[in-house]
């Protein structure tokens, strides 16, 4: 406020005015509906799964469109879903959306009409699709600030090659008059390179007035939600269109073949992202990132690493090709050797894994923990600096520090019923092919014999050998095959 009135004062002796508008925020310009439709069947997709929950960058293409809509703080979001559509519903339950059944699909005009008696007259409503993905939070605030609180705005792209979609018919203008499907255009609109995205923003009022007087005259016998322009030009209400920026984020998704260009552009753009945050990529094109991926500095990625879920990385962590990383977090100066199968596991600074480990949920590692090649980890703690570095089976332990795994040492934890916990203590060493059945514990400075069975617990500082004597059976031959 003090700087208000001093704008104010310096205005007064120049003899001018001060604006006092507000900036037009377009997302508080009014209530907002968002409208999502996914009620579509998708046959092209030739698969069991509804087209809208094809993933995507790991995640349903569907849920893709729900968070960017949840960005723009709406009131309500209404998903339109089709008839046998449960499974949609089931997959997305958690979702914060209200769900709309569209029995008969009769086109997209008559999928939003079947929303509109859970929306408000006073309310704005913005229009998506299921399959339309990548559409981006900036080119939606673009559109509702182009519309304002009473307009109508549609957002539009620029095809080098506009098969398949509705063009965009201008008036003299440079207004929408109307949009045309391709199967209704005539050889010169076909000629047309604007194409309709299906996106648009309209006033709850007019929009259901619109939808009233849709008809299905047309070569699809459907109520097409586009018709919607041509009755808002009819009624005198201007049509602002809004070019979209890049064509490819209001790409649709129809058959596997665009889900797969679709994935193409998602990991050109996550590799983009974090180039620029400063992480050293040893090839942009060969990872994928399904899901949110947090780090530090100085990070670097080789080739075919994929991450999935939540995944943070420490500064100067290093993780080899081929590796596979989820819902993990992974420490400072961290070295992951090449395909290393990482899901749910908490590594500490300074660690060594792999080649060819995997640390499955649960695993904990502390500071400069060493694990090898072909050795598993599951829902065990590893204290700092202990090792296990061949050929390792560690599940349901807590280990303590500077332990060393011998090569081949298996923690047996399952009776064939239930699962039991192994404790070894500090200093522990098990020697190559010993077996620990828990529950057992393993006292601290123990020394476990290489080939050792070891079913009760283990005094601490001791050698424990559990394994039969050595013997020579004297006069024994080996069996034979017989000849014929």
């Amino acid at each position: 406020m003090p700087m208000r009135r001093r704008e104010k004062r310096k205005a007064a002796r120049r003899g001018g005015k001060v604006d006092q508008r507000v900036p037009h925020d377009p997302v508080r310009a009014g209530p907002l509906s968002i409208v999502i439709l996914a009620a579509g069947e998708g046959r092209r997709m030739r698969s069991a799964l509804p087209k809208v929950l094809q993933p995507l960058a790991g995640r349903p293409l569907l849920q893709h469109v729900i968070d960017t809509a949840r960005t723009l703080a709406p009131s309500a979001v209404h998903v339109v879903y089709g008839h046998g559509g449960e499974r949609v519903r089931t997959a997305l339950g958690a979702a914060p959306v209200s769900w709309v059944l569209q029995a008969h699909q009769l086109g997209t005009g008559h999928a939003v009409l079947q929303a509109m008696p859970e929306i408000p007259d006073d309310h704005r409503v913005l229009v998506l699709y299921g399959d339309v993905p990548l559409i981006s939070r900036d080119t939606l605030l673009q559109l509702l600030q182009l519309a304002g609180e009473n307009g109508v705005s549609l957002l539009t792209a620029r095809f080098e090659d506009p098969q398949g979609y509705g063009r965009i018919v201008r008036d003299a203008r440079g207004l929408v008059r109307q949009i045309v499907e391709q199967k209704d255009a005539s050889v010169k609109q076909l000629a047309i390179r604007e194409c309709n995205t299906g996106v648009l923003v309209s006033p709850a009022r007019a929009l259901r007035n619109w939808l009233g007087r849709l008809t299905a005259a047309n070569s699809q016998g459907e109520y097409y939600l586009t018709d919607v322009i041509a009755a808002a030009r009819r009624d005198k209400v201007p049509v602002q269109a809004l070019l979209a920026p890049e064509p490819n984020e209001v790409l649709g998704v129809n058959d596997k073949a665009q889900l797969a260009r679709l994935e193409s552009l998602c990991r050109g753009r996550s590799a983009r992202e974090l180039l620029l945050a400063g992480v050293t990529l040893a090839d942009p094109a060969r990872i994928d990132v399904r899901g949110t991926l947090t780090h530090g500095n100085d990070v670097f990625i080789d080739v075919n690493v994929i991450f999935e879920g939540r995944v943070a990385l420490g500064d100067r962590v290093r993780i080899g090709a081929g590796c596979m990383v989820r819902d993990s977090e992974i420490g400072a100066d961290t070295q992951v050797h090449p395909h290393c199968v990482i899901e749910g596991a908490l590594i500490g600074p300074a660690c060594l894994i792999g080649p060819f480990a995997r640390l499955r949920p649960a695993a904990t590692l502390g500071p400069q923990v060493h694990i090898g090649n072909f050795v598993e980890v599951k829902n065990a703690q590893l204290g700092a600096s202990s090792k296990a570095n061949h050929l390792a089976y560690v599940g349901d332990a807590e280990v303590g520090h500077h332990v060393n795994i011998g090569a081949g040492t298996i923690v047996a934890n399952y009776d064939g019923a239930q699962k039991h916990q192994t404790i070894i203590g500090d200093d522990v060493h098990t020697g190559s092919n010993s077996v620990l059945v828990a529950p057992i514990v393993v006292g601290a400075g123990a020394t476990i014999a290489a080939g050792s069975t070891v079913t009760h617990s283990v005094p601490a500082g001791k050698l424990t050998i559990a394994r039969a004597v050595q013997a020579t059976v004297e006069g024994w031959r080996r069996p034979s095959k017989s000849t014929k």
